[in-house]
């Protein structure tokens, strides 16, 4: 019952960095993987800001045993002399001082991905501990961190246990971290040297030049030495955009790169175009990947479509009475990668993913025309504009083909509200935030899902065969296929640019497909459809891959679920003697209850949440499943599709495990 007197006593004032762990969500977004990964990236993105500052050019992460993990730079070293106001050191104020930091001005970084000051002091708060060393002027200092417990159950995060100590002279510079995430907060978590290793490539990408070295003393190369990777690019955004499009056909071979700048944004662009039909565009800002976009995105597609509705104009590509392309016919099949660094930046949300500066969308768009204007004028350019140009118009071509195709259908039967009789067995809950939908593979899975639901808030949308693949087609060809069109109407919010998250009738999709490659295949052709189509449905979280078990291991009071191969032998030693196993090869091989207790009741099912956390590194999953290199998707299939439990093609877009901990 809570308290009627309510006064100033029962104001909880949080010291220090207490408020960090006692809601850590707000600072990292989750305590899972994701969130402890973050923790890295607020380390590692202090020494990027070092060098991308001019200080310095190499970086190491180092992964230990135990879990955890060091980040060294050979930068300037964080300050270790007193501050004025609070007495201590530098070191001290940045470790454990939220908003505190050297970039709230732009005398020491003038362009910083860290603008929030609690990266470092956030990181040490939910730390069980962590050492700082930091070799400057001349000289090597150290500092140690812990978590500790002051009262029982109170921990207090980030408690310094010295002050800064000097050891001693040293020739070198920049600064060494290395800290252990707190199992009382991230439970059982690893760090994942795939998950590092993407993010090191795409920071040496953007930072030409730079030497980032990722070691793992978990694992031995086929020498016996630590396993080490050195991501090191001369040629930066170039070679990155050549690593995206690796495996697909481009429409012209070097691409159109433009470096520029004004008093308000640093600007690095390249754009190569492909002879598919999707628009792929990975922007940073201050090496921050912004994976919603935001102003400087708008500005770009201002400047693509009014360049190259100029260009093609001036080379009389577009005849006089010929109305203007749009912007979306000139970007088929376009890579583009953004990347921009400017001061002051406004990210929306601690977990910077759009920006939100409004001067940045005139900056980038003046830069990004004149420079394409600039290029249009040269030798080079002129097969490349053809390309671009003659492109578009088919693309144009294609989308009033679609529009026509969409208007036939809604005088006949609308794809907004296809006829799903026999198809969907809907729900009767009428709110959608409660409501959820399972696309589920196959009559005789989708016959036991519909009997095992619980119909007030879930639908059942069973699949006949698998669903068109959308990489390799074009909307009107997308709009004529049956099972995307039961997709299409199911979900009730339209499709591509008519797409409107509002207007969506569940909750959760979810997607339900057996534990072996055709289930994955159908997944990966799902997934690619809403990420095409429909992708603020992955972006705002509304995607789900349900987990079905692997086996049922029971005998006379006992009965336990096996989600994949690993817990198997743990179960079947828990049950003893006597026991059976029962082999579940696919959904419909369940009866109506077990399906229901395993894989459909919330509070017992295991669900991963599809999110895109690298646009870039999406962008090749994508490919390499649905494009046309078939070896190379069998190949990646058969290598990463985990058929036990999560697949790690989900983990490459971008998922996160929703399972309950056991």
């Amino acid at each position: 019952m809570a308290n009627n007197s309510y006064n100033s006593k029962d104001i909880l004032v949080l010291e220090g960095l207490d408020a960090v762990r006692l809601r850590p969500g707000m600072y990292i977004g989750t305590t899972g993987s994701k969130g402890m990964h973050h923790l890295l990236w607020e380390i590692v993105d202090n020494s990027i800001d070092e060098i991308s500052n001019g200080y310095g050019n190499k970086i190491e992460i180092i992964m230990h045993k135990d879990n955890s993990i060091t980040v060294c730079d050979n930068g300037r070293g964080i300050p270790v002399d007193k501050h004025p106001k609070l007495h201590v050191s530098g070191v001290e104020v940045v470790f454990t001082q939220l908003h505190a930091g050297g970039k709230f001005n732009n005398e020491n970084y003038a362009y910083s991905g860290g603008l929030h000051g609690v990266g470092a002091s956030v990181a040490n708060a939910l730390s069980e501990w962590l050492e700082v060393t930091v070799y400057k002027e001349g000289f090597e200092y150290n500092i140690k961190f812990a978590s500790i417990e002051k009262t029982k159950g109170k921990v207090s995060g980030g408690v310094p246990q010295t002050d800064l100590i000097k050891v001693g002279k040293t020739k070198l510079t920049g600064t060494k971290v290395t800290f252990l995430p707190d199992k009382r907060i991230f439970f059982d978590e690893k760090f994942d040297f795939e998950i590092i290793s993407k993010r090191a490539k795409e920071l040496a990408f953007l930072n030409k030049n730079i030497i980032i070295e990722l070691k793992d003393e978990n694992q031995l190369d086929e020498n016996g030495n630590v396993k080490s990777v050195v991501f090191n690019y001369k040629n930066g955004l170039k070679d990155f955009i050549t690593y995206l499009n690796e495996g697909q056909t481009t429409l012209y071979k070097e691409p159109i790169y433009i470096e520029g700048s004004s008093d308000v944004v640093q600007l690095t662009l390249a754009i190569q175009h492909t002879t598919g039909y999707s628009e792929t565009i990975c922007s940073y800002v201050n090496n921050i990947p912004t994976s919603e976009g935001g102003t400087h995105e708008t500005g770009l597609k201002s400047a693509l479509t009014r360049a190259f509705n100029d260009i093609a104009r001036n080379n009389a590509l577009l005849k006089e009475k010929d109305a203007n392309l749009l912007g979306e016919d000139f970007r088929e099949g376009i890579v583009v990668i953004l990347a921009i660094k400017m001061k002051n930046v406004q990210f929306e949300g601690q977990t910077k993913t759009k920006l939100g500066n409004p001067e940045a969308k005139q900056e980038v768009e003046n830069i990004v025309y004149n420079a394409l204007m600039d290029y249009s004028l040269t030798k080079q350019s002129k097969s490349v504009i053809t390309e671009i140009v003659n492109k578009g118009k088919n693309a144009a071509k294609a989308r009033l083909a679609a529009k026509h195709a969409k208007e036939l259908t809604r005088k006949k039967n609308s794809v907004d509200s296809y006829n799903l009789v026999g198809k969907l067995s809907s729900c009767t809950g009428k709110n959608p935030k409660l409501n959820e939908l399972f696309i589920v593979e196959g009559d005789s899975a989708g016959g036991t899902a519909k009997q095992g639901r619980d119909r007030s808030f879930q639908a059942i949308l069973p699949l006949k065969g698998k669903p068109l693949n959308v990489e390799k087609k074009r909307l009107n060809q997308v709009l004529e296929n049956e099972e995307i069109k039961t997709i299409i109407s199911a979900i009730g919010a339209g499709i591509g640019n008519d797409f409107n998250i509002q207007n969506i009738k569940y909750d959760k999709v979810i997607i339900l497909a057996d534990a072996d490659q055709d289930g994955a295949h159908i997944r990966a052709i799902l997934l690619t459809f809403f990420y095409r189509y429909m992708r603020s449905l992955i972006t705002e979280g509304h995607v789900y891959i349900g987990i079905a078990p692997l086996y049922r291991i029971y005998k006379r009071n006992f009965e336990k679920y096996v989600y994949d191969e690993a817990d198997l032998n743990k179960v079947i030693k828990e049950c003893g003697v006597g026991y059976q196993v029962q082999r579940y090869k696919g959904l419909g091989e369940m009866n109506n209850d077990q399906l229901w207790e395993t894989t459909l009741d919330p509070s017992n099912r295991v669900l991963v949440q599809v999110s895109i956390e690298d646009a870039a590194e999406a962008e090749i999953m994508v490919t390499t499943l649905m494009g046309d290199n078939i070896e190379a998707r069998k190949a990646y299939i058969t290598e990463n599709a985990n058929f036990n439990k999560v697949d790690t093609m989900l983990d490459k877009i971008g998922a996160s495990n929703e399972r309950r901990k056991k």
